[in-house]
């Protein structure tokens, strides 16, 4: 199964949360790690350095995952996805309060959402173990 949804499609969500990552450092500079209001990033995602750091940390599961079994990436796709089905539901709460760590927006809150929806969906849906049909015996 080296050809395996679910080793791809964390090999391409990492690269892009570690890419990310990466640039939200860039427009986060003078920002309290936690700060509950972000810069944005593409002009549109609020970020912080506690957000960035997620998003690298995240990245890095998911792409680590892709080079490895398809068990794992099964797994790392379905657990970040969850996280991200929690963190998007939850995230239209947090708004304007000081639980609001991540600097997350509204934009963010549907990316996390998308984001969930595609990795809970490979993930518990796509490289399930097929087995051989069992033929009787005379």
């Amino acid at each position: 199964m080296r050809n395996s949804p679910n080793r791809l499609l964390a090999t391409i969500f990492g690269a892009v949360y570690l890419l990310v990552g990466l640039l939200g450092f860039a427009v986060t500079g003078g920002l309290s790690i936690i700060a509950t209001e972000g810069n944005l990033l593409l002009g549109l995602f609020a970020v912080n350095p506690l957000h960035n750091i997620a998003h690298l940390l995240i990245g890095l599961a998911l792409l680590i995952a892709g080079v490895s079994t398809v068990s794992a990436s099964k797994t790392v796709n379905t657990v970040v996805g969850a996280v991200y089905l929690l963190l998007g539901i939850v995230g239209f709460f947090l708004v304007d309060t000081a639980f609001n760590i991540l600097a997350l927006n509204t934009a963010d809150h549907f990316l996390h959402l998308g984001s969930a929806i595609v990795l809970l969906g490979v993930g518990l849906a796509a490289d399930k173990a097929t087995r051989a049909p069992v033929t009787a015996h005379a």
